[in-house]
């Protein structure tokens, strides 16, 4: 008997989470993002969405669109306390929990739905729960492997479950408009629509007719098409390690993008989350590493050491952006990611020294760092502080 895969998708999450803070903005058109250079909508609500507002849009384009859009910058603390909720209350059905991003998941339900009599009650309870739990809503994929639970998701929104089968593939997949195939993005459709290619089905038969054109333009990526159309995919759920020796955040795209301009936003907002929780946990890391998956789920990754422990932002996004303008080489990119590796205990942490660094005031200071780590450790809490850390808190805006 085959698995059953669960794509979980929290809806319009960084705006729901506004609303559990707001409850006056329920109901109101409201995006993420800000206004100004390179200012993105990182999510909407369905109000917004209402006038044309989506994930991706340009904030100035967004208020066109919408002049009385309530633009919100963002509170990416929130989201990340909220986002943590969602994954403690998933792994209370499975702990076969994979996250797909701060607001997406998949799980092998496999051995929580056996266990039920009626399996639609159990998905249901668990989507019911969430939102009396948390607050959050989430729509619910059901199937044999990640890309049609994937797909089945993102068919009902917002609460909404659906299931596909195999056998249904052509009955609900085939007549929907080809850029609704996950993989397949703006660059890519009109080539596509070019080809008389409108519907997945008209994908599929074009797949199955083994045709030259299709086979040219999508290269090795061709293969794999063939197989998810067909209802072969992964589902494998890959369960991230509790060990914390890297922070890590990766966000799926709601679009190709193909540009490092396009990039740079995503980057800069994933960079934040890592070093708000570096932080929180009072960590710092001695490597960056940048993760870019396109869409023919090919994986960039490259990493580069810090040329000291840090978990300041400007440091670690200067490293990632280095890093992406070094190695992007303008492929359609559908996840972007940031991890901060080799973490060290702040307050354990060895100052690097130099041949041109003042060896005695560092010395002095790691002399008064080691004991106020101690006098801590006795304590059991983080009471104290050199000045020096206190007011380099105040100015990152940490308390």
């Amino acid at each position: 008997m085959g698995k059953i895969i669960l794509h979980i998708d929290l809806n319009a999450f960084f705006v729901r989470c506004e609303e559990l803070k707001n409850p006056d903005l329920i109901g109101k058109p409201v995006a993420i993002g800000h206004l100004g250079r390179g200012g993105i909508v990182s999510t909407c609500s369905y109000k917004a969405r209402e006038y044309g507002v989506r994930s991706g849009m340009p904030t100035f384009e967004a208020r066109q669109r919408c002049p009385h859009l309530i633009l919100i910058d963002g509170n990416y603390r929130l989201y990340e306390e909220k986002s943590k909720e969602f994954f403690r209350y998933i792994r209370n059905f499975s702990k076969l929990v994979e996250p797909a991003s701060i607001d997406e998941c998949y799980v092998d339900a496999t051995e929580y739905l056996n266990q039920s009599s009626n399996p639609i009650a159990a998905i249901t309870k668990i989507q019911d729960g969430l939102l009396k739990e948390t607050g959050l809503m989430c729509s619910i994929g059901v199937s044999t492997n990640k890309f049609l639970a994937k797909m089945a998701s993102d068919m009902k929104k917002p609460m909404g479950i659906t299931i596909i089968h195999k056998r249904d593939i052509a009955k609900i997949l085939y007549p929907l408009p080809i850029e609704a195939f996950y993989g397949i993005g703006k660059k890519t459709t009109p080539k596509l629509r070019a080809l008389n290619i409108n519907t997945i089905g008209d994908l599929a038969k074009h797949l199955l007719n083994e045709d030259d054109e299709l086979r040219s333009l999508f290269g090795k990526y061709y293969y794999a098409l063939k197989d998810l159309i067909s209802g072969k995919g992964s589902d494998e759920i890959i369960v991230e390690s509790d060990d914390p020796k890297s922070i890590g955040h990766s966000k799926t795209l709601d679009y190709d993008v193909l540009t490092i301009e396009g990039l740079l936003p995503h980057l800069e907002e994933l960079t934040k989350r890592v070093v708000n929780q570096a932080k929180r946990q009072n960590f710092l890391g001695g490597t960056v590493q940048i993760n870019l998956k396109d869409t023919s789920f090919k994986t960039i990754t490259r990493s580069k050491k810090l040329e000291q422990y840090t978990n300041d932002y400007n440091e670690i996004f200067n490293l990632a952006s280095s890093l992406l303008e070094k190695n992007y080489r303008g492929e359609p990119i559908r996840l972007i990611g940031i991890t901060l590796q080799n973490l060290v205990s702040k307050s354990d942490s060895i100052i690097q020294l130099s041949i041109f660094d003042d060896y005695e005031a560092i010395e002095e200071e790691y002399r008064t760092k080691l004991l106020i780590a101690e006098l801590n450790r006795k304590l059991k809490k983080p009471m104290l502080k050199t000045l020096a850390d206190m007011m380099r808190e105040q100015k990152d805006g940490y308390k």
